[in-house]
């Protein structure tokens, strides 16, 4: 019974911990995508693909510096969110 309890316990965290980003920005206030998309591409980054995920943040997965990159932006100001 303990190692099941223990092993809820440690998935609910692996859980918590691979959550993303929520952003609470009203989207009337939002930065249109074209904008966004140019501002982050002047940032040296390739974008593959861009979406707006579950918490309402943009997302782009694409490369930076040579390097596979997945990043949450806030969607008003196109400052990148950590997770």
């Amino acid at each position: 019974m303990k190692s099941m309890i223990v092993t809820a316990v440690m998935l609910a965290a692996a859980g918590a911990a691979m959550a993303e980003p929520a952003c609470s920005v009203p989207k009337d206030k939002w930065m249109p995508e074209v904008q966004f998309k140019k501002q982050v591409e002047s940032q040296g980054y390739k974008i593959k693909t861009f979406k707006v995920n579950k918490g309402n943040c943009y997302e782009v997965y694409g490369e930076k510096d040579g390097k596979k990159v997945e990043h949450f932006f806030a969607p008003d100001t196109g400052a990148q969110i950590t997770k």
